[in-house]
């Protein structure tokens, strides 16, 4: 029999368990790793301590952004396979635990992109977290213009990165935005075609064209993913990055386009999986090669 005193410690790792799944951590984590990357492609010499403050500014204002999506879609959670286990659909975390844990993420936060760096991007910053929390989140029920304003906040993290560095806005943090920005379509509505099932549960309308899985929407997927491949170019055109990362980026995107004409003559669930883990790869690809071959 188990003693009161020996379920404590049990008690205390389950909460703290809990807590860590509201953070989302694989999804928090590539947006640290998005900062840093920004912020490393722009200094001359890496600061590791500047490094891992920017990393953890954007792992913790990420990390309440994903409360709030929580918070506001407990109900809904509770609807679909992928989220009913989350902690709190089960209970495991109350909604008032889960807001003070994203007060203490967002003050946290907040003071290391503020103080730590500067004005510029704290504001980024804070303008993530609420198009993310406030604006994306309620949208994905009204239709896939919820996409186009999520791509926002998601192609923050490496222009707060690079504005962390610099304290100054221009071409070199827009491309870097732009990149992230286009790459994020069709990774989210490969995510959205084969989820669609477990998202019609709960009412969300994601994919473009009334939200059928078909070549109409894999044309859509399509014509962003182009984008990106001259997009991979222009941090060479713009002395960033040299020839190599260039040509990396290039075949990287030409290689992720030649999926959506996969999914255009083959629009099935499998096919869109495919793309989905594609996607996955690309980002981080592209930019390590950026970080490894930077002027």
């Amino acid at each position: 029999m188990i003693s009161k005193e020996e379920n404590i410690p049990i008690g205390i790792a389950l909460k703290v368990k809990a807590y860590y799944e509201l953070l989302k951590f694989r999804l928090s984590a590539m947006v640290a790793f998005s900062g840093a990357f920004g912020y490393s492609l722009a200094v001359d010499h890496i600061d590791w301590e500047k490094i891992i403050f920017i990393s953890l500014g954007g792992f913790f204002i990420t990390g309440a952004a994903n409360i709030v999506n929580q918070i506001k879609e407990k109900e809904l959670d509770k609807l679909m396979k992928r989220t009913q286990n989350r902690p709190l659909p089960t209970g495991r975390l109350s909604v008032n635990e889960a807001m003070v844990f994203c007060i203490i993420l967002l003050i946290i936060s907040s003071y290391i992109l503020f103080i730590e760096f500067n004005y510029k991007a704290g504001l980024l910053g804070l303008l993530s977290f609420v198009l993310y929390g406030f604006v994306y989140t309620p949208l994905k029920r009204v239709g896939p213009i919820s996409v186009f304003v999520g791509a926002f906040p998601g192609a923050f993290p490496p222009m707060i990165g690079w504005v962390a560095a610099t304290n100054h806005f221009g071409l070199e943090p827009g491309i870097l935005f732009a990149i992230q920005f286009f790459w994020q379509f069709p990774h989210f509505w490969a995510i959205a075609w084969v989820a669609d099932e477990d998202y019609q549960r709960a009412g969300f309308k994601m994919l473009p064209n009334n939200g059928h899985k078909d070549l109409r929407t894999a044309l859509t997927m399509m014509m962003y993913t182009i984008f990106l491949v001259p997009c991979g170019f222009v941090p060479y055109l713009l002395h960033m990055t040299g020839i190599n990362s260039a040509m990396i980026a290039v075949l990287c995107g030409v290689l992720f386009l030649s999926q959506t004409f996969y999914l255009m003559s083959k629009p099935t669930d499998k096919v869109a999986l495919m793309m989905m883990f594609g996607s996955f790869i690309y980002l981080p690809i592209v930019q390590i090669a950026f970080l490894m071959d930077k002027v």
